[in-house]
């Protein structure tokens, strides 16, 4: 599988929230990358949990997985140990954060798209290497 886009939550909620801050950044952003979004199942999550439980853009959000828009990826428990030793190197680093370090190390070549400048530029892949971002 040819992966080019990884994506955080924040890029997604944007997208599908159009009173969201970072709306017209992340429609931008995700319709200029080609083929399909990847991301986490708990990144999926925090996603729907932000769009507000069963609304409208969590549906259009489940609509893109269930079509193949957006593809997700199982990383737990075949990956679960790397999580961890990534959330003890970096303090502020949550679940979600980890899993989509461990997505961009099993899948080098892809871009991860996030508005989370703060953390994502601070957090390292195969121990020093910074990630390959797009962000506003």
């Amino acid at each position: 599988m040819d992966v080019k886009t990884l994506v955080d939550a924040g890029p997604l909620i944007g997208w599908l929230n159009a009173g969201d801050q970072w709306h017209d950044w992340s429609v931008a952003a995700l319709k200029s990358r080609r083929g399909s979004l990847h991301t986490t199942e708990i990144v999926l999550g925090e996603a729907c949990y932000q769009l507000g439980g069963n609304s409208a853009p969590v549906q259009a959000l489940l609509t893109l997985v269930r079509e193949g828009g957006i593809v997700l990826h199982s990383l737990w428990p075949r990956h679960l140990l790397r999580t961890q030793i990534l959330m003890a190197k970096f303090e502020r680093m949550d679940a979600a954060d980890a899993s989509l370090v461990v997505l961009s190390e099993l899948h080098p070549r892809a871009k991860l798209v996030t508005i989370d400048a703060r953390d994502f530029r601070v957090y390292r892949r195969f121990k020093s290497e910074p990630l390959p971002l797009l962000m506003p």
